[in-house]
């Protein structure tokens, strides 16, 4: 075995990888037709049909409720958008509180800010990295109004458990499935469909994408209606619709529009294959790497499918004996793309530790009757901290063209490293 890259050894390997795009004619052509035909948004903001948006966003709506078994999907011109309107529904406003997840994309916490309500921060689990529920528990309060879970990395979170909670003590609970489209938590459930409502992206990063966009699904016919009149100004609609509860039915512009949709269309029809596609790599790079010391490949729990939004890898410095930043310098310079942690946890941001959000005065922190007892600081979520800041690691290696050939290179890269783990570990400043 050479000698790694980062001691002057050749590199795994050479070449630049092509970037990941799953886009194909089917998507040119439905694009063709949406311009030819003239209508690139279908929306109208008045009690009318086109208030729906046009034929596109209907049938991506339609193509969401006939896979997933659901009632209404609702497009939006964003997943975080989605969030929103998802929690807009649920009547969260000033005062409230909602549990969630401190490590995923911040979106997931600035939406509820966004409806003048705050987010409570659960700490995460071990192995699949969402909310712990033992932790979502201890934060209850008379404010909570309900739980907001990720799905993160292409992993259910616990959601039946979390739904049990949600259940014994008053609560909804909500999903942000962004990364997981079409994974199963346990019972055989689609990720989306444990809670009142699941929000689907199709931005750029994603398995699916259409540049941005997402979708909502849920069985509730009042949530569903009120996430419509949140996306397209339903302050406007309310009296001709003849809707008599109007709180949080002040909207915005949050449409998708007909171009957005027919390419959104198109990857949704995708979805499986991609998906397949992505586990059938990761399986194959967890089986080279299941028993390298130090290395733990991402586990998926009993009754689950993972649909590796990223492959996520827990690693033992103290058993490998080399640092986890000299590791992934290491790594980088044998040619394949690996990253220390994730994102620092959310509430570490200055928007929580300073409480400053809405004007200078704190709001909507300052709406909370706990206001005094909110505080984001280190140490709040010990778990996540610890594996964000010396454990994790993750990869997007196994996103298509990429081949087993490629995650084959990739074990070869780690077991080089591995062995000249001392010289790396004394060498490398």
């Amino acid at each position: 075995m050479s000698k790694p890259a980062i001691l002057g050894g050749e590199p795994e390997n050479k070449q630049i990888f092509p970037a990941y795009n799953t886009i194909g004619q089917e998507e040119k052509d439905a694009v063709i037709e949406v311009l030819e035909s003239g209508e690139l948004s279908g929306f109208v903001a008045a009690p009318i049909p086109e208030f729906n948006g046009g034929p596109k966003v209907k049938a991506l709506e339609s193509a969401f409720c006939e896979y997933f078994n659901v009632k209404h999907a609702v497009a939006v011109n964003s997943a975080t958008s989605g969030i929103y309107c998802m929690l807009m529904a649920m009547g969260v406003g000033p005062g409230d509180e909602v549990i969630t997840s401190p490590y995923t994309m911040h979106a997931t916490a600035s939406s509820i800010l966004q409806c003048g309500a705050v987010p409570i921060f659960a700490d995460i689990e071990e192995d699949t990295f969402g909310l712990d529920p033992s932790s979502v528990e201890k934060n209850i309060t008379s404010n909570t109004k309900g739980v907001l879970a990720v799905n993160i990395f292409g992993h259910p979170a616990k959601l039946t458990e979390l739904q049990a909670i949600a259940k014994k003590h008053n609560l909804w609970l909500l999903e942000d499935n962004a990364q997981c489209p079409a994974g199963l938590c346990e019972k055989n459930i689609y990720t989306g469909k444990a809670g009142k409502a699941g929000v689907f992206s199709f931005n750029r990063h994603k398995t699916m994408q259409s540049g941005e966009g997402g979708v909502v699904i849920t069985d509730d016919d009042d949530v569903a209606t009120k996430m419509r009149l949140v996306r397209n100004h339903g302050e406007a609609v309310v009296d001709a619709m003849g809707i008599d509860d109007i709180v949080n039915t002040i909207g915005q512009n949050l449409r998708m529009t007909e171009m957005e949709a027919a390419v959104a269309l198109c990857q949704f029809r995708k979805l499986d294959s991609l998906n397949d596609e992505r586990i059938k790599l990761a399986n194959y790079l967890t089986e080279g790497l299941k028993d390298v010391p130090g290395i733990i490949p991402p586990i998926c729990r009993n009754d689950c499918k993972h649909v590796y939004y990223f492959y996520v890898i827990k690693y033992d410095e103290e058993i490998t004996g080399l640092s986890r930043e000299k590791f992934v310098k290491a790594i980088n310079a044998e040619g394949y793309y690996l990253r220390e942690g994730y994102l620092r946890p959310i509430y570490l941001e200055p928007i929580f530790t300073k409480k400053i959000c809405f004007g200078k005065d704190g709001f909507p922190f300052s709406a909370n009757s706990r206001n005094d007892d909110l505080i984001y600081e280190k140490g709040l979520c010990p778990t996540c901290e610890r594996l964000n800041d010396n454990e994790i690691m993750l990869t997007n290696i196994i996103y298509p063209p990429l081949t087993k050939d490629d995650m084959a290179g990739f074990v070869r890269s780690i077991k080089k490293v591995l062995k000249y783990r001392k010289e790396i570990e004394e060498n490398l400043s």
